[in-house]
């Protein structure tokens, strides 16, 4: 989704919320996940003294097999996301978005910022045992005399 975001800059005070789903089909580009649901949008651009800020959410729902246990699981992902949208930086910055046009592409940075933050060691629990590396036992569920 490309946001137009003309109005916003051009007024301060001004408000423009989103709210929309990028849907799974999309998502499955992605490698190295699995998604179960649409990445789920919500939040506004505004325009305050005369700095556009965006926030937003984000919430998805991830199928995800234990790197540890193996153990198959769907686990559910939110988070939060705030930047200061500009239309143009004199040098390379990366602390901000930059809306050339006054258009801001939503879908790039919201895949962006969750990938970012999605977690590269996917666990079913913090304290996950894993598996007996000579039985194969799952050592959440029983133990094993293997490793004593």
């Amino acid at each position: 989704m490309k946001a137009d975001l003309r109005q916003v800059f051009n007024a301060a005070g001004m408000k423009k919320d989103i709210e929309y789903e990028i849907p799974v089909s999309e998502l499955e580009k992605i490698k190295g996940y699995s998604f179960s649901s649409p990445l789920k949008i919500k939040g506004s651009f505004y325009n305050r003294a005369d700095v556009v800020h965006m926030d937003y959410s984000a919430d998805v729902t991830l199928d995800i097999v234990c790197d540890r246990c193996l153990k198959e699981l769907e686990r559910d992902y939110h988070y939060d996301f705030k930047h200061i949208v500009v239309t143009s930086v004199n040098r390379d910055e990366d602390e901000y978005i930059i809306a050339e046009n006054y258009r801001a592409d939503v879908d790039e940075i919201a895949l962006s910022d969750m990938l970012l933050e999605l977690p590269t060691k996917l666990l079913c629990k913090d304290d996950c045992k894993g598996l007996c590396g000579v039985c194969g036992c799952d050592l959440n569920e029983s133990e094993c005399d293997c490793q004593k």
